[in-house]
């Protein structure tokens, strides 16, 4: 008996990550990309870190919001929550076709554990990959902005990571620029002082790029 063509199966979707210090406004462009992505027809997970997931909600309110960690138990806290992430969401959708745009993603512990809290990049990259089974964005973007400025956008309510001190941000905010200068084909740095229209542009225009995005339009509003 002649079996029936199998059908192909479906072109990997894209990853995005987003990311930069606290108060740089990765929410406001998480979500001006997701409506661009959508009215082009494309079908997108949106998602943020930690979180995503039921573990991962656990793991936020935890790290976030609750009684002292340290800074081993951190790290290693935040690649858990990655692994569960990857797993449970962001392989199974790319693998479905569907673009994956996160808030945060591996970079962030890079920096804030690795860097800031002293641990040791190197060492908490190789625990990231490990976690996270070598799966890294296709796009990362960091929305730069100094460390007063994240802290003025932020106001008066911090979690626990946000409220340390300016020379803890600093560090941060310099390694998110030391990756991104190592790898600049796979990372877009954009000044987030400025106003988040135009910065939606640039990464629109860099997105563009890729020829499954040609037909990508900037989102309104």
């Amino acid at each position: 008996m002649t079996q029936p063509p199998s059908s192909p199966p479906p072109e990997r979707g894209l990853f995005v990550a987003f990311e930069g210090g606290d108060g740089a406004g990765k929410s406001t462009q998480v979500r001006l990309l997701v409506t661009a992505l959508t009215a082009a027809g494309r079908s997108v997970v949106v998602t943020r870190q930690p979180g995503g997931t039921e573990l991962g909600s656990q793991i936020r309110d935890l790290l976030l919001h609750g009684g002292e960690v340290s800074p081993r138990a951190e790290a290693l806290l935040f690649a858990a929550d990655k692994a569960q992430h990857v797993d449970h969401l962001i392989r199974p959708a790319l693998d479905r076709g569907e673009d994956v745009v996160t808030d945060r993603y591996t970079d962030s512990s890079i920096a804030y554990q690795g860097a800031g809290r002293d641990l040791g990049p190197d060492e908490i990259h190789r625990l990231l990959d490990w976690a996270v089974g070598g799966l890294f964005p296709d796009l990362t973007i960091v929305l730069d902005v100094p460390a007063e400025v994240g802290r003025q956008r932020r106001g008066s309510v911090h979690d626990r990571l946000e409220r340390e001190h300016d020379e803890f941000h600093d560090r941060v905010r310099r390694h998110f620029l030391d990756l991104a200068a190592a790898a600049p084909a796979r990372y877009l740095v954009v000044d987030g002082t400025q106003p988040p229209a135009r910065l939606h542009t640039e990464i629109v225009t860099r997105l563009h790029g890729i020829p499954a995005l040609a037909g990508l339009r900037e989102a309104s509003g």
